[in-house]
């Protein structure tokens, strides 16, 4: 039918309906697709939201026993104090005791060898008595003061046991708890590593193959005279226009990651091992670097992108790729780097 309807009244074919099918087609399977993304990018976040959510909950959990295992701690030390407190007083009262014990049996003695002893003698042994039985009653107090304190005794050290069993059970919690806590860290770890894929495909889709941008590791690596002249740190025209597409990019990932997630893009400057002249603006290839790598993130900041999301550091000639003493190893090492990584 298509055919019969691609023939022109002259006679000629017209190929417009069939062009017309086709875009139709690849138009309605464009559509199909993107719902499909919006639809994956929605249930990714939900699924985000709740390991969040998760985590702040396990983190609380933690402090809440930390304070109470602080608390039980201070409590046993207390009771521990007490403990020694009462020993040394029950000690001083059997002591005590003693002494007494031994006054009633001296008198007891003398009070025997003297049975035979004259009027005054038992006016003295009288007064022995009373002294005897006042200390005996003292002897009883303190035999009552002694079984009080070892029943307080025993009271405290059955509170240091049920304190050592309830630290034993909390130091188990927070075991428990930081088990799960690293887990949820590594799915974090892990969350931010598939960011950091997804960013350099993207990186790799908007650069394309343009001599000087390469991908090394896990790092994306702009040869130095793509975006600065030699000797310089101020971007170049050309440098600025590739730095546009990478701000694009790195905006477009502060809205995807979630603000849970500690990440910067961190911007690296290296330079070949050839040392400077020292007559110029910069004194040594670490300066240099570093102004490089300052430049590269001042000019990000201005194209939007989060100062919090970024890092600047020099490098100097300390960290070649290549060891080569050739013109295209130094032309390897001078380089500017990013990487998304952990803050």
């Amino acid at each position: 039918m298509a055919y019969s309807r691609g023939r022109r009244r002259g006679g000629g074919i017209d190929y417009w309906p069939g062009f017309v099918d086709a875009l139709s087609t690849l138009l309605l399977t464009v559509i199909f697709l993107l719902s499909v993304f919006v639809l994956g990018q929605y249930f990714l976040s939900r699924e985000v939201s709740g390991r969040d959510n998760a985590l702040a909950l396990l983190n609380r959990q933690i402090e809440e026993l930390t304070s109470l295992l602080a608390l039980e701690r201070a409590g046993r030390g207390d009771t521990q104090s007490s403990i020694a407190s009462l020993m040394a007083t029950l000690e001083s009262a059997q002591q005590e005791r003693d002494r007494l014990q031994g006054l009633v049996d001296s008198n007891a003695s003398e009070a025997s060898s003297a049975g035979g002893a004259a009027a005054a003698a038992r006016q003295a042994l009288e007064s022995e008595r009373q002294v005897s039985a006042r200390a005996l009653a003292q002897v009883d107090i303190l035999n009552q003061q002694i079984s009080a304190l070892r029943r307080q005794l025993a009271a405290l050290e059955e509170a240091l046991e049920s304190s050592e069993r309830r630290d034993k059970e909390s130091q188990a919690r927070i075991s428990d708890l930081g088990s799960r806590l690293n887990v949820a860290l590594a799915q974090k770890v892990q969350e931010l590593a598939r960011y950091r894929s997804d960013f350099f495909g993207r990186l790799r889709d908007i650069l394309g193959s343009r001599p000087g941008v390469r991908v090394v590791g896990d790092r994306f690596v702009f040869e130095s005279e793509v975006l600065f002249d030699v000797g310089r740190a101020e971007l170049n025209p050309a440098g600025r226009a590739e730095l546009d597409k990478l701000a694009s990019a790195v905006s477009d990932l502060e809205r995807i990651i979630p603000p849970e997630i500690p990440w910067v893009l961190r911007v690296d400057g290296h330079t070949d091992k050839r040392p400077l002249q020292g007559t110029g603006i910069f004194r040594s290839n670490w300066d240099l670097s570093a102004a490089r790598s300052i430049a590269v993130v001042q000019y990000l900041v201005t194209r939007g992108v989060s100062p919090q999301n970024l890092l600047a550091a020099g490098f100097g000639e300390f960290q070649p790729i290549d060891p080569g003493d050739t013109e295209e190893a130094y032309r390897r090492n001078r380089r500017i780097e990013l990487k998304l990584t952990d803050r």
